[in-house]
């Protein structure tokens, strides 16, 4: 058998992408009204970010030890490989580290410094690799260059949420204020960090998609466009990024899962990205 990679519900990973590689998933959680609902596995109100008494909740210790074991069971001995949500923006990826210590060296746990596909696209590096043969080690070593090689921006309509969510990192200092400013976000080292201000909506989404143009330049990517509750924005955001660049695999658009979009709101569109020079995309 060969190693299996488990991730957490963050990753935004489509079934079809999960169900083809193999990678298994641990909920984290939306706490609303008394009710502990697991993201991508139980209902979840389509306005919960939009809610205000609502907060979110990493994985657990029993659940993630469940995962671990029955995946290493599934593995035949060959071992883990579990790719979490930043460590910077949840407490999911320190459960695990404490969580992973009971089965000794076969569980290796890797910090995305992502979140959303950014996590993704880490797993399913570490997937690929595991089904081309891969041992721990160079599965462990596959998902660490995804880390180095990844970026995330995003652009947010509200900054209620962001208020709220106590996750905005270096842009706290200004978010009391800046009411009519339209913020590009990006993940720098894990953490959610302002990388520009901008008045419109139209002038931030332009800002967002320079920047990954920039970041991938001629090479190849992966990219992958999630949004709240704003198809249209996320399919014109993937078809400007598809004609300026047409060395990249197709685009996955998908929703922001609950756990996250509930921290940045309605309206938000996020593009993250897995630059491969190898050209070994999804």
């Amino acid at each position: 058998m060969s190693v299996v990679v488990v991730t957490d519900s963050s990753a935004c990973l489509p079934a079809e992408l999960r169900d083809r590689w193999g990678i298994r998933t641990v909920p984290l959680h939306i706490l609303l009204d008394g009710a502990d609902l697991r993201d991508g596995i139980d209902d979840v109100p389509e306005d919960i970010y939009a809610r205000e008494r609502v907060t979110t909740a990493g994985a657990g210790p029993e659940e993630l030890a469940a995962a671990y074991e029955n995946a290493l069971a599934h593995s035949a001995g060959a071992g883990v490989v579990a790719v979490h949500i930043s460590s910077a923006l949840s407490g999911t990826f320190g459960t695990a580290a404490h969580t992973a210590d009971r089965f000794g060296p076969g569980v290796r746990v890797v910090d995305s410094k992502s979140a959303a596909m950014g996590t993704g696209f880490v797993a399913l590096a570490a997937a690929r690799a595991a089904a081309g043969g891969a041992d721990l080690q160079g599965v462990t070593a596959a998902a660490d260059a995804a880390v180095l090689r990844g970026h995330a921006f995003m652009v947010v309509q509200r900054l209620d949420n962001l208020r709220r969510s106590g996750r905005i990192g270096s842009a706290a200092a200004w978010l009391g204020t800046a009411l009519s400013l339209k913020p590009v976000l990006t993940i720098d080292e894990g953490k959610l960090v302002l990388a520009q201000r901008i008045r419109t909506v139209g002038k931030a989404v332009t800002s967002m998609i320079d920047r990954v143009c920039e970041v991938v330049g001629e090479r190849s990517a992966a990219l992958a466009v999630h949004h709240v509750a704003n198809p249209q924005g996320a399919k014109d955001v993937a078809a400007v990024l598809a004609e300026r660049l047409p060395a990249c695999a197709p685009i996955v658009i998908s929703d922001l899962c609950p756990t996250l979009a509930l921290h940045v709101g309605s309206g938000a569109v996020a593009v993250c990205v897995d630059v491969d020079p190898q050209g070994a995309l999804i």
